[in-house]
């Protein structure tokens, strides 16, 4: 009896912790939160939504054109400032054909995140810059888990329904 009861409770276990969300963290100065970004979306096997108030990052464009190219579904919400920024990314990724709007209803569109298969979020002060690598402080969370992406993805469709197409 007390044999099923200890598996029992195992099995439990492993159950209750499937549901504990899987995060890495990552700090700059000190630790390379563009490698895990791009690394993030190499795993891509269907979808990212991006959302970015300041995109200037070659690195992490770069990963983005390289998963539309292996047919991933890239589609990016841009902060209004990306419009006429002297360098962005936005240009970049509309000439690779990946489509990109530009969100001008709020004063700033301040979100830093990518959801990637509905199962995965990147998130955190970490803008998708080459000054959050290396000249700022900032934290990044890579979030595994359906629910919070699926919550993140919500709000993604909220945004894009008021934003505008970058023609």
């Amino acid at each position: 009896m007390r044999k099923y009861v200890f598996i029992a409770l195992v099995l439990v276990s492993l159950n209750v912790l499937a549901d504990i969300p899987q995060i890495q963290l990552c700090f700059t100065p000190g630790q390379n939160c563009t490698e895990l970004i791009v690394e993030t979306i190499d795993s891509a096997k269907k979808s990212i939504l991006v959302q970015a108030y300041s995109f200037t990052s070659a690195p992490i464009a770069k990963a983005l054109v390289d998963a539309h190219k292996r047919g991933i579904d890239v589609k990016v919400i841009l902060d209004k400032s990306q419009r006429k920024e002297r360098y962005t990314s936005a240009t970049m990724l509309k000439n690779y054909h990946i489509p990109v709007w530009i969100d001008y209803k709020p004063a700033i569109a301040h979100n830093k995140i990518m959801i990637i298969d509905g199962e995965t979020v990147i998130t955190g002060s970490f803008n998708f810059t080459k000054a959050a690598q290396f000249r700022n402080a900032e934290n990044l969370l890579v979030i595994k888990d359906r629910d919070i992406a699926k919550r993140y993805a919500e709000n993604w469709m909220r945004r894009v329904k008021v934003s505008e197409k970058l023609d």
